[in-house]
């Protein structure tokens, strides 16, 4: 074993016998080992650099150290550069300063020597980074993956009109390196870059691929429109779907080993004008965040949430619209009251975590196997606590409700704006009054803010928190706050956030709201209530994490437009 694979196990990120797997691969494929190690999925590209860098005694360089301009090289061909994953940097002392990808390439190094006569002094890069710089240094707009599809192109993969299009030649296309490659570095860079999910989108003249990062959709270098069938054939294979249909939407699911997580993509296609749009779902078991404590609820909104779901029974409701984390919550609650002595049954679409000890079923409609037909089953097989997916009709609500008052603690969701919302979408479902004011023990509303990079937030501007009545959100109209405000630095992607906190919004069932709920009362004359009996409203608890400096006005506006 020579000192790198010494390194490389010391990580304990794999074993010796993951080791030999992977050389046995390197063996067939004929590629490099620090390449099979990232797409194979034991090593992020950031652990790797730092391998690299022990390993070479080489810097890492991030690439906003990359300079302005490079050295004036006359007698180098700059596709060379390109197809050595190689940028000069500058002339120091006699020394070639280059970013490399692989510091140890003898052949690079000793062309890169004969050609300048000058020895290297080397720097290690992502070779996204090194890509993107040489594109910019020699204005040919090269990128990354421009690169990769430009190896793709050089293997002449063809793409076919509709009407051309042969199910066995695009099993062919999908089943090609080239191919395979891209998908896994579509998906490996979104990961890398934190994506909930991955867009590939068709039109007209070319293919779009975005990323969804902290609930914001961003465009990301895409493969020409030729590749199309090829990418969405490569997806579609691996989620175990029908190629040959192009008509029909279908669902499916990936399960994989990436940068050393286990991975599950949730699939959906969808014929358009121009085409299958794919959406991937990224389900990262690892990263799962099942700690109410972790979620940012405030010290007093979870002492409260805490009581009502460690209550032997009634009903609590989770709202707001889809990607607010209502499912993050519910299983958070879950995790948090999941013992020995209480059984525990979900009924979700789909079953995104597995929680342990909790018994979890998925909906299959097309069979019958509806969130009420389920629920109905549910309550016949002895249960302490019951999560319900989300009720979207009378006849779950009904049952729900029925649960709820026989001695179940039952969970579930509703999309509506706020808390008192969803009383009233209930009454208007049909439940009765009365059950559900006998019933319902609380009900949370939420939304997800996107949290300010630590490493470059800045001060605002502005440091008056605006609200309908132009007065400020601690009730003294004018009074100054301290603020931030985004800016974007490489550690956030140039975003100016990292991340995503809850704010909440939690209606408990107190005695008067349930007289409101017995005379029917409207949403509004609820949520009064429950603002003078202490409720604070999201927004307001968007205010109070724009004081703590972990999100801007902006976020809050934006995610709390509604009230």
């Amino acid at each position: 074993m020579n000192h790198f694979e010494e390194l490389l196990i010391g990580t304990g990120k794999m074993s010796t016998d993951d080791l030999r797997r992977v050389q046995r691969v390197q063996l067939d494929r004929s590629e490099p080992l620090e390449r099979l190690l990232v797409e194979l999925g034991f090593l992020s590209e950031d652990d790797l650099l730092a391998l690299l860098s022990e390993y070479y005694h080489a810097p890492i360089l991030g690439a906003r150290e990359f300079p302005q301009q490079p050295p004036t090289l006359n007698n180098i061909n700059t596709n060379f550069f390109r197809q050595a994953r190689v940028c000069p940097l500058a002339v120091q002392d006699g020394q070639l300063v280059t970013a490399m990808v692989d510091p140890g390439d003898p052949y690079v190094i000793e062309a890169l020597q004969k050609a300048t006569g000058m020895q290297l002094s080397k720097r290690i890069a992502r070779e996204r980074d090194i890509l993107e710089a040489l594109a910019t240094y020699y204005a040919d707009g090269a990128t990354e993956q421009g690169e990769r599809v430009g190896e793709i192109e050089a293997d002449e993969i063809e793409y076919l009109q509709d009407d051309q299009e042969d199910v066995e030649h695009l099993r062919d296309l999908a089943s090609e390196a080239p191919v395979i490659r891209l998908v896994n570095v579509l998906i490996a860079r979104a990961l890398e870059r934190r994506a909930s999910d991955i867009h590939i989108e068709p039109f007209e003249k070319e293919l779009h691929v975005r990323y969804r990062i902290d609930g914001i959709l961003h465009d990301v270098d895409a493969p020409p429109r030729k590749l199309q069938a090829a990418l969405i054939s490569r997806v579609k294979l691996m989620a175990k779907l029908n190629i040959a249909e192009r008509r029909l939407p279908q669902d499916g699911r990936i399960k994989l080993r990436m940068l050393g997580r286990e991975i599950d993509l949730r699939v959906s296609t969808l014929p358009t004008l121009y085409g299958e749009s794919v959406v991937m779902r990224i389900l990262d078991r690892s990263s799962i965040i099942v700690s109410l404590e972790s979620l940012g609820f405030p010290a007093d909104t979870m002492g409260e949430f805490d009581k009502h779901i460690n209550r032997p029974y009634g009903m609590i409701l989770v709202t707001g619209p889809t990607g607010s984390g209502k499912t993050t919550t519910l299983y958070g609650a879950l995790d948090k009251i999941n013992s020995p002595d209480k059984k525990i049954i979900t009924i979700e679409d789909p079953v995104e975590y597995q929680l342990a000890g909790v018994n979890q079923i998925h909906v299959k409609p097309q069979i019958g196997l509806t969130f009420a037909n389920g629920l109905r089953s549910i309550v016949r097989q002895d249960p302490d606590v019951i999560m319900v997916g989300e009720i979207r009709d009378y006849e779950t609500a009904e049952i729900s409700v029925q649960s709820a008052l026989t001695g179940h603690l039952v969970f579930s969701t509703l999309h509506t704006n706020d808390a008192a919302g969803a009383i009233s979408r209930l009454l208007e479902m049909g439940v009765e009054d009365y059950l559900l004011a006998s019933s319902l023990l609380a009900v949370m509303a939420q939304r997800l803010v996107r949290t300010l990079c630590p490493q470059c937030r800045r001060p605002a501007e502005s440091s008056v928190l605006p609200n309908g009545n132009g007065a400020t959100a601690n009730g003294v109209k004018g009074a100054p706050i301290t603020a931030f405000e985004a800016q974007g630095c490489e550690a956030c992607d140039m975003t100016g956030y990292h991340g995503r906190n809850g704010i909440f919004e939690l209606l408990t069932i107190s005695e008067g709201v349930r007289q409101l709920i017995l005379k029917r009362s409207a949403s509004d004359a609820i949520k009064n209530a429950a603002v003078a009996q202490g409720m604070r409203t999201l927004r307001e608890d968007g205010w109070r994490k724009v004081r703590e400096g972990s999100t801007t006005v902006a976020e809050v506006l934006r995610v709390t437009q509604d009230e």
